[in-house]
């Protein structure tokens, strides 16, 4: 009878022994593609997407950078490199659904051609 209480004990801190180094490398990643993003580099960004076989549809909604999405966080940066690569990215109808376009208007981004860009994809 006291083998359950120990083996359910020894699974508990198994798991989470082995699920925390995990978040801590989501962190990290996320970071990092917050890191790309302010710096207008493409080519890291998709370096980072390619050697975690992530595809950025899938973890676009996860990833904010201080309070805000990589597109939000590309304007507030004029990251128009890495801005325009994130938007071709997207599903159009994740860009046309995502509020992006009010924002950057309302946030005096009117004149950014990444805005142009957008909206382009957003149709």
């Amino acid at each position: 009878m006291r083998l359950v209480p120990t083996l359910l004990c020894s699974v508990v801190v198994g798991f989470a022994t082995f699920s925390s180094p995990v978040a801590l490398a989501d962190d990290q990643i996320a970071a990092s593609m917050c890191d790309y993003v302010a710096a207008d580099d493409k080519n890291r960004l998709r370096k980072v997407l390619s050697d975690q076989r992530l595809r950025l549809r899938n973890v676009y909604e996860g990833i904010f950078c201080d309070g805000n999405s990589l597109i939000r966080y590309a304007f507030i940066n004029n990251a128009a490199d890495v801005g325009e690569f994130i938007i071709k990215q997207l599903p159009s109808s994740a860009v046309a659904d995502s509020g992006d376009i009010a924002w950057a208007e309302a946030n005096g981004h009117n004149a950014s051609a990444l805005l142009d860009v957008l909206k382009q994809r957003a149709e």
